[in-house]
């Protein structure tokens, strides 16, 4: 069969049609073309081996960062009781005891990055993600629990100075190297929580630095207590757990807003859209939605294609071009879902009432039924109304004015028909 060969000769008050590549439902009106997230029933089926390498290493990252912070917790903690119990500093115990519940957090940081790197799956298509981000709105919650704690033991001290104990130098010495301790764990967890994007990892870190501050303040209390200052401590604990709370609440909120799936900020959004118009096809965009997911951007958007005639491929085609480059070009965007539209179809709204595909073919077949039998026709619903496009044997005509004749006949019979009249506004006859 040769290439469908197009005549001159178009007639206005009926439709367009498709090129011979094209099946008869492909219409080029609005191409839809959704990428859903990777899984499939079987679990892991769906999901490319790269992928799973990366959520393992990601997990098993995070798992070495806080098993580390673990073991020092739990000997800071140790130290820092007994400590306290030999040279009698209360608040050295305190601390102790504050170094022992991180062990706590930690079990839990290593829990939720276990679960929130697990597959996609049937129930949860977009994986496990928010599990993390639900840990870390609990460790921001922590911290502000934590400030609160410290502030009202320094109110205490500070109004009632007969509580404070008289420790020995010993104390200072057990409180300095949970400082060191401390901050560098805080920054070994940093490092790895930026480099994975982990909101929950950096807030694991920032628990770890409110020991080292719990730590500053036993260091300030026993050394001002050693001077006669007995009121520096509980200043000093106020001052910190004012800091401790604010970073629990940014924590916290910043989770809360993924939670309820908070757009990314304007710049991020600005670039989305130059990535997305600078793929050769795309004219303009619309509906363009996005969202986070632990460390992960999600975007959901419309494009309008530049030619409103393109075959359903092409417009898919177009399509994966737009996801790709935002996968490629915009850090953390890791799910697209692209519809591709041949009109703005929040304003297309006379298309969205036109019948059906199989109406309106139904229709014409009866309208066209003293005529020859098309091999393929293809509706494009634009701007509200529908082009047809037949595609006949080449036989069919001898030559240009025959082709002329028989669309003229064909664009007549749809326009004596008062059905289809108002419906079709332009006829097109192919050749092959």
């Amino acid at each position: 069969m040769t290439a469908p060969r197009q005549f001159s000769s178009t007639a206005r008050g009926s439709a367009t049609g498709p090129g011979p590549d094209e099946s008869p439902t492909s219409a080029a009106d609005s191409s839809g073309t959704s990428f859903a997230p990777p899984f499939a029933d079987s679990g892991r089926s769906g999901v490319d081996a790269a992928t799973l390498s990366a959520e393992q290493a990601r997990y098993r990252q995070i798992r070495k960062v806080t098993l580390v912070g673990s073991v020092v917790d739990l000997a800071l903690g140790v130290a820092k009781i007994i400590g306290g119990w030999l040279w009698h500093s209360e608040a050295l115990i305190a601390d102790g005891v504050h170094s022992l519940s991180d062990l706590v957090t930690d079990i839990g940081v290593i829990l939720a990055a276990k679960h929130a790197d697990s597959n996609p799956d049937a129930e949860h298509p977009y994986g496990h993600g928010r599990i993390e981000t639900v840990a870390t709105a609990g460790l921001g919650l922590s911290l502000i629990l934590v400030s609160a704690g410290i502030g009202y033991d320094a109110a205490l001290n500070l109004f009632h100075p007969e509580m404070l104990m008289q420790p020995g130098v010993a104390a200072l010495v057990i409180a300095a190297i949970s400082v060191l301790s401390k901050e560098a764990i805080y920054h070994y967890t940093m490092v790895t929580a930026r480099a994975l994007k982990s909101k929950m990892l950096r807030a694991n870190a920032w628990h770890s630095r409110t020991d080292a501050f719990s730590s500053i303040i036993v260091i300030i209390g026993v050394s001002g207590t050693m001077l006669g200052l007995n009121y520096l401590d509980a200043i000093a604990a106020i001052v910190v757990a004012w800091m401790v709370a604010r970073v629990g609440w940014n924590l916290a909120r910043e989770s809360m807003s993924e939670l309820i799936d908070t757009g990314l900020g304007k710049d991020r959004v600005s670039e989305i859209k130059g990535q997305i118009l600078a793929v050769e096809g795309v004219e303009d965009l619309h509906m363009l939605r996005t969202r986070q997911m632990a460390g992960r951007a999600l975007v959901d958007v419309h494009i309008n294609l530049q030619d409103p005639r393109v075959s359903a491929s092409e417009a898919h085609h177009v399509s994966e071009l737009v996801r790709r480059q935002l996968i490629r070009h915009v850090d953390d965007v890791d799910d697209v879902t692209v519809h591709a539209d041949i009109e703005d179809d929040q304003r297309s709204f006379k298309t969205n009432r036109l019948p059906p595909r199989e109406q309106v073919v139904a229709l014409l077949e009866t309208a066209w039924a003293e005529l020859p039998t098309p091999r393929r026709i293809t509706l494009h619903y634009i701007a509200g109304s529908i082009e047809a496009e037949v595609e006949l044997p080449l036989e069919q005509v001898d030559d240009r004015a025959a082709a002329d004749t028989l669309n003229e006949r064909f664009r007549a019979a749809v326009a004596t028909e008062q059905t289809l009249a108002p419906l079709v506004s332009r006829v097109r006859l192919l050749f092959s």
